[in-house]
């Protein structure tokens, strides 16, 4: 048996997994351009390598798998989870790329049910598609020994689900806006306040799990438009240590780009706006909250769902960074239009209205 090898991948490894993911991806008439931009991005968020995706040489699945022998399961998997980002972009999504990603993946020796999603998407069963990916991912949250974190009493089935009055929870959300400026706490109320939306625990607020990840728009900086959505839950799902975080991101493009995912919770979607295709950046945007995640995981280790936010709310902004390692924007985020929480192009034309006047 062969050691495995733990170590940063080199140059020519990285052009290897570039090559593998480019040919498992490839539709017929050559890889989209959207495809190309976002693995490109990916790539060079994560590794600080530019590859040329379009142009990459062929391998087959035996020879890749070979070419990555000594590398461990994890490692396997996340390049799997990359192939299927490239192949979730897709729409239609060709039965052919779906079937060549599936046997790469085996090559891999990699069992993945996000794999199988993906084949429903390419079947045209997107309601088994969003069974399973309930089943693969948001499933596996459910751990009442850790949802303690939510602060709240009232039970809800998923984490889209509507739940019903919880005063005592909104009461604890109240009490946030008398936290001092600067606070997690105090932050995150004024983000809610400001753009007019109900606290957790109101009848019309979102779940006190879906709450948990405002906490990230206000960490992480993002908006709270739907490209701002996309980097959230792209950062949310990568810093899960475990691989099942990554039926955020397959939602969130299912949801924000191809319509696999129709409408879930406040979620809705048309898709004849496609925000990771043009030239909009969004690419880049998605591959450095993938990076910033990568980094949350490999230093803070726990799943972002299962933080006790609430005990660091009257600690600063910086101070929880810190905690959680999350290390800020890269610059080619920022340049390709990554706006930070109370910018106004980070909010919807709604919540721009509620924030500034008129609404």
């Amino acid at each position: 048996m062969r050691e495995l090898d733990h170590s940063e991948p080199g140059h020519d490894e990285i052009v290897t997994v570039g090559r593998g993911i480019a040919t498992a991806v490839r539709p017929a008439d050559g890889l989209t351009e959207v495809q190309a931009s976002v693995l490109q991005a990916v790539t060079f968020a994560l590794t600080g390598v530019t590859l040329d995706y379009p142009t990459l040489e062929p391998i087959g699945a035996a020879e890749f798998a070979a070419a990555l022998s000594t590398r461990d399961e994890e490692y396997r998997r996340r390049i799997v989870h990359h192939m299927l980002l490239g192949e979730l972009v897709l729409r239609p999504l060709p039965e052919d790329v779906a079937q060549r990603v599936s046997a790469y993946a085996d090559a891999l020796g990699i069992d993945d049910d996000f794999v199988k999603v993906a084949r429903r998407y390419a079947q045209g069963a997107f309601g088994l598609a969003w069974v399973d990916l309930r089943r693969s991912g948001f499933a596996e949250h459910w751990d009442e020994e850790k949802l303690g974190s939510l602060h709240t009493n009232v039970g809800f089935e998923g984490p889209f689900d509507a739940t019903g009055p919880d005063p005592e929870l909104e009461s604890r959300w109240e009490a946030f806006g008398a936290l001092p400026e600067g606070t997690l706490g105090r932050t995150i109320f004024d983000m809610y306040t400001g753009r007019g939306f109900a606290l957790p625990g109101n009848p019309n607020g979102a779940s006190a799990f879906i709450a948990q990840h405002d906490f990230v728009h206000v960490l992480a900086d993002y908006g709270t438009n739907l490209e701002g959505e996309l980097e959230t839950f792209a950062l949310v799902g990568r810093a899960d240590p475990d691989p099942k975080g990554f039926a955020w991101i397959a939602t969130m493009v299912g949801l924000f780009e191809t319509g696999y995912v129709h409408e879930q919770g406040f979620f809705q979607i048309d898709v004849r706006d496609r925000h990771l295709s043009g030239t909009g950046g969004m690419g880049v945007r998605l591959a450095d909250a993938l990076r910033r995640g990568k980094a949350v995981a490999e230093q803070f280790g726990t799943d972002l769902f299962y933080v006790d936010f609430h005990a660091l709310a009257d600690q600063s902004l910086d101070d929880v960074r810190a905690l959680l390692h999350l290390p800020p924007k890269a610059p080619e985020a920022v340049a390709a239009g990554s706006c930070g929480l109370f910018d106004p192009e980070g909010m919807s034309a709604r919540q721009r209205e509620i924030a500034f006047g008129g609404g």
